[in-house]
């Protein structure tokens, strides 16, 4: 009998692609999601029945967690569950707290009441970079102090600070993973990288805010995940592990390179060229992690190229356009955060 293993946020962009390889690694999933803007059956709709479940839940509803961690006693939970757009969270900063805080509250003590029980289980709490804030020079390891700049970014540092505390006062089993910022096949497109293909594809300029400088470290979601896998194989129990590619480009060097990718595959049309926008509010300027602790400690280490990730993140999309038509244009197209 194969083992259970819960993914929160499973309709999601980094929970999605978690599934595939964990059915690939032979584990039965069982998908949690509350089913918002975000989530999306599309990035699921070729799984096979067979060793997969989905169950409508949001991780607020504690009784119905209780319930589904009693009957299916997974081996591991990764908590994926959460509000993570940066804009979003300057219009709309409540439901960033009831998903990333107050969510993840129950989510721990329906998870204190299972483990009590069943022994064996593990939790990893799926985190973000941007809970160290600005990181000028330098990379932050997983003892650099959290600086969030947004409300997102601080109802994850938050949310953080409660699965660490709930392990030293109540001893769960737990594991806090802080990644870069992640790109590939099946991302919504109100974030950077899946925005700048949909308007490739339909001639429409690249919008970049202020000055284009701001710099990311970007990492395939295939690397996250496979990541992810070793924390949950490998992971000490109470640790944090950065995953990240130490690789860092800027957000027009990013545009440029699917440019570049893109007129490799269709003809560009004449509107495809980059246009500055309006800076967001607190825009960081650089985020970067030091990952040596869980290349060293795990043995992992990312593997795919940028270059050679967003061909195939724009050969994804280019082959998949139905996916955008999945999603309300609306939640495209809307500028949002700009205040």
């Amino acid at each position: 009998m194969k083992e259970n293993l819960i993914v929160t946020g499973g309709l999601g962009f980094i929970g999605s692609n978690l599934i595939k390889l964990l059915l690939k690694k032979n584990f039965s999933v069982i998908n949690i999601d509350n089913v918002s803007y975000s989530s999306n059956f599309y990035n699921l709709k070729d799984l096979p029945k067979k060793n997969y479940k989905f169950i409508k839940c949001d991780i607020n509803n504690k009784k119905k967690l209780i319930n589904i961690f009693k009957i299916s006693k997974p081996l591991a939970i990764f908590n994926l569950a959460a509000e993570t757009h940066v804009d979003r969270s300057i219009d709309t900063p409540k439901s960033f707290i009831e998903s990333n805080i107050v969510g993840v509250f129950n989510l721990l003590e329906a998870f204190r009441k299972h483990c009590k029980k069943f022994k064996k289980t593990k939790l990893i709490h799926i985190s973000t970079d941007e809970v160290f804030g600005d990181i000028i020079k330098g990379r932050s390891n997983e003892d650099y102090p959290y600086r969030p700049s947004s409300p997102y970014a601080a109802s994850k540092a938050s949310s953080d600070h409660l699965v660490s505390s709930y392990v030293r006062t109540f001893n769960i089993p737990a594991i806090v993973t802080n990644c870069s910022n992640n790109y590939g096949p099946q991302q919504h497109p109100e974030k950077l990288i899946p925005k700048l293909i949909y308007n490739i594809l339909n001639n429409i300029p690249l919008p970049i805010y202020g000055d284009g400088k701001n710099s990311r470290e970007w990492i395939f979601v295939e690397d996250h995940c496979d990541a992810l896998f070793q924390v949950f194989k490998k992971g000490k129990i109470g640790e944090f592990y950065n995953i990240g590619s130490n690789k860092n480009y800027n957000n027009f060097e990013i545009a440029k390179k699917l440019i570049n990718i893109s007129s490799q595959h269709i003809k560009l049309g004449n509107d495809v060229k980059i246009k500055y926008v309006k800076d967001r509010p607190g825009h960081d300027k650089r985020y970067a992690l030091n990952s040596d602790k869980i290349n060293k400690k795990l043995l992992w280490k990312s593997s795919t190229d940028i270059n050679n990730g967003l061909k195939k993140t724009f050969l994804w999309y280019l082959n998949n356009e139905k996916y955008f038509k999945s999603i309300k244009k609306f939640h495209i197209i809307k500028r949002l955060g700009n205040i």
